[in-house]
C-alpha cells in the first residue's frame, strides 16, 4: 500500500537537500528504470501490476516493492504523465582521476537540467563514460536531468569536483580541450583519442580561472565565415558536434 508518509517522502526527493540527505534519487518510466536496474539495485520500486508482471524478476537485493494503480502512481510521480513505474536508486560515488587513454568531458557551470541530461545522453552515444562537473553545475540527480538522460545515467559516471584543481593535477602534456571564441577551427586542428574536453556555461562560457588550463582551444565555426549569425550554440548541441568530430577521427 502507498501510504501518505511514503508519498510525502518520495515527493520530498524533488528537492536537492532531501536527495542529498537520503543519498537516493528518483527515476521514472520503463526505459530509465530498466536501464538503471541493469547497473544498480533499486531501494524502492512503485509500479503497476503490468510493470511488475513483466519486470519483477529483475529486482534484486532488499528492494521494497509497492504495487499501485495508475491513479495512485500519479499521486507520487514527479512527471506530468506517469509511466508505469517509479524507482528510488542510490546516488553513486565516482573516482576523480581521468582515465589515462580515454576521452572525458568536463562541464563548467552548466545550469539547465535539460542540457545536462542531454549531454549525458550524448556522452553515452559517443562512448564517453566519464563526465566531471564543476560544483555549480546542475545536480545530476535532479529528476528533470535523470529523465532527460533517457537511461544513459546508468552508463556514464558523473563526478562533481573543482575543475581548476582537476586540470592542474594533470600532466603538463595531457590534452585539455576547450570550446572558446578565440580558438582555432575544430575541423582544422589535430585531435587526440584521449584527453579532457571542457564545455562552458550557457551564457558565460568557460570560467576565467579555468581557461589558462586549456592547451587546445577549439572553435566550432559558423558557415559561411563572416556572415551575421546567432551569438552562440546551445551547449548540448556544441557538445554533440565536438564529440562527433573527435570520434570521426578515431
Amino acid at each position: 500500500m502507498l501510504s501518505k508518509t511514503k508519498i510525502k517522502y518520495i515527493r520530498s526527493l524533488e528537492q536537492k537537500k532531501y536527495r542529498k540527505a537520503e543519498g537516493v534519487f528518483v527515476a521514472e518510466g520503463p526505459k530509465v528504470v530498466g536501464d538503471l536496474l541493469e547497473t544498480m539495485d533499486a531501494r524502492l520500486i512503485v509500479a503497476t501490476d503490468q510493470w511488475f508482471s513483466a519486470n519483477g524478476a529483475s529486482l534484486k537485493g532488499d528492494c521494497e516493492r509497492i504495487e499501485v494503480s495508475e491513479n495512485d502512481l500519479r499521486k507520487v510521480s514527479l512527471l506530468q504523465h506517469p509511466q508505469q513505474v517509479l524507482g528510488l536508486f542510490p546516488q553513486q560515488n565516482q573516482p576523480t582521476a581521468p582515465p589515462a587513454h580515454q576521452l572525458s568531458l568536463a562541464l563548467d557551470g552548466v545550469q539547465d537540467p535539460g542540457n545536462l541530461g542531454t549531454i549525458i545522453r550524448i556522452a553515452d552515444w559517443f562512448g564517453i563514460n566519464r563526465i566531471y562537473c564543476s560544483n555549480d553545475t546542475a545536480d545530476v540527480y535532479n529528476p528533470k536531468v535523470v529523465q532527460a538522460t533517457m537511461g544513459s545515467l546508468a552508463r556514464v559516471d558523473i563526478m562533481y569536483t573543482d575543475l581548476t584543481e582537476l586540470a592542474s593535477s594533470l600532466p603538463a602534456d595531457y590534452p585539455v580541450y576547450g570550446t572558446l571564441l578565440d580558438g582555432d577551427s575544430i575541423y582544422k586542428q589535430q585531435l587526440t583519442d584521449y584527453g579532457l574536453i571542457i564545455m562552458g556555461n550557457e551564457g558565460n562560457g568557460i570560467s576565467p580561472e579555468l581557461r589558462p588550463k586549456i592547451n587546445h582551444k577549439l572553435l566550432i565555426p559558423n558557415f559561411p565565415d563572416g556572415r551575421k549569425t546567432a551569438d552562440s550554440l546551445n551547449v548540448a548541441i556544441a557538445t554533440a558536434i565536438t564529440c562527433a568530430e573527435f570520434r570521426r577521427r578515431y
